[in-house]
């Protein structure tokens, strides 16, 4: 197994890609564009990295790929890839396209302790989608990320005062928002894609729950459920969610429900039995669910129909 190299600062990042020191040590903005090909090869030699900062890269690249996990993933024209504190990938001999927008935003999570956005950036659940849920971006996209990104720039520029940090937590806030925007925008762009998926989650409970050896199994998981249309889990919950209103927890719980519903009212079997047939372990989660999803416990509820 190849050793990972961990880059602990912004200082490091910028000496992988020999270029000057950075203007602050919690945040950079590297221009892909403005390297040499010597310089954009130096640290592309297919070793495994890990970053203690979270990455956001807009790229148009010809060729390559890079690796995630077990998956190798092509890249695509004009995409946007997310990366979190110490997630390792590999990125394998790219060929960088001619293009104004190929910049990478690199910052510490130094820099955000102790903000608004320190709490809220775990509600970007897209820095824990997988590279090929990448967000592709239309012209007027990129342009309108570009320009917060220059603000970014300009920003780093300036010497260093009271109001820096402020400052450019601001715009980087304001940039992730956008991504959240065209998230949306490319969850209902891909309306087809999305009802397939659909109908294979619910294709996939459907017979997971209708199985003989629950009781075995256990209850379905996101990550199984994500697993059967190739998916990271969170992007599956996100487009679940703005398509049904639902989360793939709460897709489980419905179909979960709908049968032991069924099972309350047509048949003599015990709580702690229907409870055992669903995949638990204990009767008493399984009520637990029941009232708090139904507004009324197993007994009750079979009790009133």
């Amino acid at each position: 197994m190849k050793d990972i190299i961990r880059i602990e600062s912004i200082s490091m990042l910028h000496n992988m890609f020999q270029i000057p020191p950075p203007k602050h040590p919690l945040v950079s903005v590297i221009d892909f564009s403005k390297l040499d090909n010597h310089q954009k090869e130096s640290q592309h030699t297919g070793l495994q990295v890990a970053s203690s900062f979270y990455v956001i890269t807009l790229k148009h690249l010809k060729s390559g790929s890079l690796q995630y996990g077990r998956k190798q993933i092509d890249f695509q024209e004009g995409s946007l890839f997310f990366s979190l504190p110490e997630q390792v990938s590999t990125i394998q001999n790219p060929v960088f396209e001619e293009c104004r927008y190929n910049w990478g935003l690199y910052f510490h999570p130094d820099l955000i302790y102790g903000t608004p956005l320190f709490n809220k950036i775990t509600e970007y659940s897209f820095f824990k989608y997988t590279t090929n849920e990448a967000l592709h971006l239309s012209e007027d996209e990129k342009v309108c990320l570009s320009s917060i990104i220059n603000t970014i720039e300009t920003e780093l520029n300036r010497p260093i005062d009271k109001h820096t940090k402020n400052v450019l937590i601001s715009a980087i806030e304001y940039l992730l928002n956008h991504c959240n925007r065209f998230y949306d925008r490319q969850f209902i762009t891909r309306a087809n894609e999305n009802n397939s998926v659909i109908d294979t989650i619910n294709t996939y409970l459907k017979n997971y729950f209708d199985s003989a050896n629950l009781p075995e199994k256990g209850l379905p998981t996101a990550l199984q459920c994500a697993d059967q249309v190739n998916l990271s889990p969170n992007y599956l919950s996100d487009l679940l969610r703005k398509e049904t209103g639902k989360t793939t927890q709460e897709h489980i719980h419905f179909h979960l429900l709908e049968i032991a519903k069924d099972r309350l009212l047509g048949s003599d079997d015990s709580i702690k039995e229907i409870a055992y047939s669903l995949g638990f372990e204990h009767s008493h989660y399984f009520s637990s669910l029941f009232r708090k999803k139904v507004g009324l416990s197993p007994t009750e509820f079979r009790n009133l129909n």
